[in-house]
């Protein structure tokens, strides 16, 4: 599935949800989901600076695609970053850097954030753009 077609099938799940007590369940059971990262990929150069809780995202490259680790301290931004993950993760750095960020307006989900809130998600969408730079210029 490419990354698009994960965005779009995001957008068609919040549709469903009715209102936002349901979209901040469904976050919630998503970080519910997220493998735990291990203790000792919770470093500080994984650490997402600008998020309000504390955010790790670890990045491996094999096999020519990326793919990402995460956790959070947080419930709700331990969601937001497992939604990201099962969108980028298994795809190469040029799918990453084609891609936008545009399925986030979409679903709205900035508008339900605090202003805090939605500085950490862009923090976290800057890094997962930022690993398909460092590491396309590895390979």
């Amino acid at each position: 599935m490419t990354i698009k077609e994960k965005q779009q099938e995001i957008v068609e799940e919040f549709e469903f949800l009715d209102d936002w007590e349901q979209k901040y369940e469904y976050i919630i059971d998503l970080g519910k989901e997220l493998k735990p990262l291990p203790e000792d990929k919770k470093t500080d150069d994984n650490l997402i600076k600008g998020c309000q809780s504390k955010v790790w995202i670890d990045a491996s490259f094999r096999d020519g695609k990326l793919y990402f680790d995460a956790d959070s301290d947080g419930i709700l931004p331990k969601g937001i970053v497992s939604l990201l993950v099962s969108i980028y993760s298994g795809h190469t750095t040029d799918e990453i850097l084609a891609s936008d960020f545009g399925f986030i307006s979409e679903i709205g989900l900035q508008e339900f954030l605090s202003p805090s809130r939605a500085n950490g998600l862009m923090a976290m969408t800057k890094q997962i753009k930022f690993y398909a730079v460092a590491f396309q210029l590895k390979a």
